[in-house]
């Protein structure tokens, strides 16, 4: 039977225990998202014990269990919980955009901004704060970042495609290229601004956060990378096909060239909500697909849905460890999560320098 590098064949699906492994991996991270909600839900400036946070959680849905205090009350609904919210969805965008990237290039060390998504973000919100923009307007700097994350994915398709031919090393290299030309005129920009305050948010925006993130900012992510996510999902086993390489999925029955778009597509669209909402956070897209792989195999039919609840579960810890750590000041998330993933990512690979695995 055919066999896509440890991936079983699709007549095995139940008895490769793919369903056992899902499951098992989404009740741990579900249960591992739950604990830490609830912890960082009751940890902060204003300490808020587990008992209200579960009593004001439940009377979301219209149980009344206890009485909470109202200012402990207007501290989770309006202040920590769409902050968490936004942060599972940036975390679930960037770990399926992730997996999806490395899938569609081999190679697990592939990263969400590796097509120029994160710098054409990070340009277009530089340019919203620099112009003055974000201040009249509270969607201008999210509408500016996504606006540069999409256009940034545009030009690189246009110049992988630019032949007549797509080309999957073109568009590695352009993507190489376009990041270096969008972060060139980011610092430009930095370096020639006057203005101070404009200067200092551009510098916090880039280093990736989640403060101030408001119902909003809820609204304006959960759906589009849930409806993302779910796209991704459904085209996990296509993913695997086209590992093969493209002769053998065409052969296979995957019409290769719509595949490969869409799934890239997703990638860039998810990868931008994400940079449009917390700036740009490092490490997440890289380091939570790789981990998972290690752990539940390479099956894209599983990793994608796990890398969504794994990549929540890494910012939703980084941003409670961010906010707590150095209180009554905090660290960027973006900060926390470059400065913990890159020596973990380190010492995942010399742990498993000897076990060898293979998309």
């Amino acid at each position: 039977m055919l066999r896509v590098a440890g991936i079983p064949a699709w007549g095995t699906y139940r008895r490769s225990g793919v369903l056992t492994r899902l499951a098992i991996g989404a009740v741990t991270l579900a249960l591992a998202i739950l604990l830490i909600v609830l912890i960082s839900l009751s940890v902060g400036p204003v300490s808020i014990p587990v008992r209200s946070v579960a009593s004001t959680l439940i009377g979301f849905v219209g149980i009344d269990v206890s009485d909470v205090s109202r200012t402990h009350e207007l501290v989770i609904q309006q202040i920590r919980l769409p902050r968490i919210i936004v942060g599972a969805a940036v975390g679930m965008g960037l770990g399926v955009a992730g997996a999806t990237m490395q899938g569609l290039f081999r190679n697990p060390l592939a990263d969400p901004g590796i097509i120029g998504v994160s710098a054409g973000g990070a340009l277009g919100a530089v340019i919203a704060i620099a112009t003055g923009a974000a201040g009249l307007f509270f969607m201008a700097l999210p509408l500016a970042a996504f606006s540069g994350a999409m256009i940034a994915t545009l030009v690189v398709y246009g110049i992988s495609t630019v032949s007549g031919h797509f080309s999957m090393a073109t568009l590695l290299l352009a993507g190489i290229a376009v990041n270096a030309f969008l972060g060139a005129i980011v610092s430009a920009i930095v370096i020639l601004l006057p203005d101070n305050g404009a200067l200092r948010e551009i510098l916090f925006w880039l280093a990736g956060g989640l403060d101030s993130r408001a119902w909003e900012h809820v609204l304006m992510s959960l759906l589009p990378i849930i409806g993302g996510i779910g796209i991704a999902m459904v085209m996990a086993r296509d993913l695997n096909l086209l590992i093969l390489g493209d002769d053998e999925a065409r052969s296979l029955g995957v019409n290769v060239v719509p595949v490969r778009l869409l799934l890239l597509a997703v990638g860039a669209m998810v990868t931008g909500v994400a940079v449009a909402v917390s700036g740009t956070i490092a490490f997440v897209g890289l380091v939570t697909p790789h981990v998972l792989r290690l752990l539940l195999g390479p099956d894209n039919r599983v990793l994608i849905p796990m890398s969504a609840l794994g990549g929540a579960v890494f910012v939703i810890l980084a941003d409670t460890v961010a906010r707590t750590v150095i209180q009554p000041a905090e660290l960027r998330v973006g900060i926390l999560t470059a400065f913990v993933g890159a020596p973990f990512f380190i010492l995942l690979l010399i742990q498993n320098r000897g076990r060898g695995y293979s998309l």
